[in-house]
Parts: C-alpha cells; structure tokens; sequence
C-alpha cells in the first residue's frame, strides 16, 4: 500500500492533525509534530471458531421438535408447514473472558411475618466469568448471545468456514465490547452477592479478555398458509435458539380467560381475605398480591393481543418481561422491583 493509499482517518492525539496509517505498520509518525504513536485495532483481537457437528437433517427435525414444543403454536403448522430454505451461516460473537473478585458488606432479611428481622452480612464472590453478544446485525436471525459452555474452540480458518456456509464480518469497536464485557462481569458479581441491602461493594475483574468467536447455526425458512417464518437451530448442539411460529387461537383466548380470573382472584379476592384479620405488618404482603394480580392480567392481555405470531428465544434473562410489566404498572425503578421479585419467591 502506498502513502495515498494509507488510512487517514485518525487524528494525532497532540496537535490534531490527519496521521496516514499504512497497512501493517504498528508505530507511526504525525506528519507535523513528529509524536509517534503506537497501532492497535482488530488484529489484536484473537479469533476462533466453534465447528459445526449438526447435519441439515438434524436441524429439519429440530424445526419439527420445535413445532410441537408449545401449546401456544397453532396444531395444524407442524403437518402443513413446508420448508422452502435451508442454509448454514457463521455468525461472530464478542466474547469475553475474566475472573471477578467481588466484596459485599450490607444486610439479609430472614424470617417471615414478626420475626422477619435484618442480619449485617458480609459476602465475598471469587469466580470466573464469560459474557458475548453478537458481533453484528442479527436483527434477521434473532441471536444475540450463545452458550459455550462445551464447545471447544479452534483457531480461526476463513477458508473451512467459507466453504461450509455464510460467514459474516464483525462490526463494532472491540473497545466498547470489553468495555461491556467489563460492566456485565460487575454486575453478575453484585447478584452472586446475594444481599437485599448493599451498603459497600467492591468489584474487581481479573484479566478481562476479549475475542471472536464464529459460531454455527443453521437458518430454516418454511410456509404455513402463505406466511414464511424463520426457525434458527444451533449448528453445535441442534437446539432452537429462536423461532416464530403462527398461534393458536384457542390457546389465546383460554390464556385471557385463564390469567383475568387468577390475576383477579390474586389482586382482589385474596386480599380481602386476608384484610379481614390484617395487622399492620401484613400491609407489605396485601401490595404485593395486588402487583402480582395486575401483572398476570396484564400477561393475559398481551398474550391474547400479541398472541396472533408465537416467538421463541433460547438465551434472555428469564425476568426481563416480569420486570418492565412491574415497572409499567407501579412506576417503581428497577431496584424497587427486585425487592417485589424478592418478596414474591419468598411467597412460593
């Protein structure tokens, strides 16, 4: 590459001005003010890859599992779907790796009722971690993390994975990954802390590391009554990380009456039950049953409205939607809805 043809898009941290990159150099000099200044970019990130062990056939039967999986599908799609394409790509994924050294100094509430009391705890986390997210636009797939748990990952091979499938390319700066691996890492410490109120906490992340990791996954289009839907099956382990499918109106409509009558039941009834003989220290239980009850005739609602198209995730957090439902009634902070959360597991 020539001089003209180098990259000129970097500024000189000291007077500001256009610093030419030629490919391959790792030092380069500002034109105008001599600073040397050192190269870093994509190719210090390592790359690897995960093979790819699930045939067409097994991803097609993995297509029809998923089919049958849930009572929300409507009966008929699994005998009358047709699947029209079939195709394996490689999508990357910002992977990072670190140990996490957390401290937590704060108090557990144990007990119930008048007994319910507040202990100081002191709480320490030592464990590795691992977080990733898609390196891409995935908004066609619906993948936007994996598991690698098991897989074993090899040295990067553009030309394996070229002639196996699709391989698409990172966008993104690596920066920003790490910087977000770093905060996901804080924050599984802060929850393996374990304590409902946290006066200090001190987290430190050992060795933060971050790659690329291209992983398999096989893209299953098929019809149903002239509408396509997507199916996506890990290309590892032959799971479905995400699916649509078209809905059952009979599930929708038992899923309205169903949820109306329990959140009813929950946020009405009970309470009055228990309001009969209530003392002051039962207050907090009554608020609480009366959230519950909104937020499964909420989720009774927008299953039947949104329930026309059946969409299935593998890896999300499990009370995402709990919790923007929560915050959508009460108007409480994240923080607040955790302690609701809390108070409901104790319930079980």
């Amino acid at each position: 590459m020539s001089a003209s043809e180098a990259l000129t898009g970097l500024n000189c941290p000291r007077c500001g001005g256009i610093v030419p990159i030629p490919e391959g150099e790792a030092v380069v000099r500002c034109p105008y003010c001599e600073l040397a200044s050192l190269v870093s970019g994509e190719k210090g990130v390592r790359r690897y890859q995960v093979s790819a062990r699930v045939t067409i056939e097994q991803a097609q039967a993995a297509l029809q599992n998923f089919l049958k999986s849930s009572l929300s599908i409507a009966p008929g799609v699994r005998r009358e779907a047709r699947v029209n394409e079939a195709f394996q790509v490689f999508l990357p994924f910002w992977t990072g790796w670190g140990r996490a050294l957390a401290w937590g100094f704060g108090q557990k509430q144990v007990g119930s009722g008048d007994k319910k009391r507040w202990e100081a705890r002191e709480r320490k986390v030592t464990r590795d971690m691992n977080w990733n997210t898609a390196a891409c636009d995935v908004g066609e797939f619906g993948v936007t993390r994996i598991s690698l748990e098991g897989r074993p990952l090899t040295a990067f091979d553009p030309e394996e994975l070229h002639a196996a499938g699709m391989v698409f390319e990172p966008s993104g700066s690596a920066v920003e990954a790490l910087a977000q691996a770093k905060a996901e890492f804080e924050n599984q410490a802060r929850q393996e802390i374990g304590l409902d109120r946290i006066s200090q906490l001190f987290v430190h992340i050992l060795r933060p590391r971050l790659g690329l990791v291209y992983y398999p996954l096989w893209i299953l289009r098929y019809t149903y009554r002239g509408r396509i839907f997507q199916v996506v099956v890990d290309g590892y382990s032959g799971e479905v990380l995400y699916g649509k499918a078209p809905g059952s109106v009979a599930f929708r409509a038992a899923a309205l009456v169903g949820g109306m009558a329990a959140g009813a039941f929950t946020a009405v009834t009970l309470p009055a039950l228990i309001a009969r003989n209530t003392d002051e220290g039962e207050l907090e239980l009554l608020l609480v049953l009366l959230i519950a009850g909104a937020v499964m005739m909420l989720f009774a609602y927008r299953k039947y409205r949104y329930g026309e198209h059946y969409e299935y995730q593998r890896y999300q957090a499990a009370t995402n939607d709990l919790v923007i439902s929560l915050r959508q009634i009460t108007g409480i902070e994240n923080g607040g809805v955790m302690e609701i959360l809390r108070d409901l597991e104790r319930m079980k």
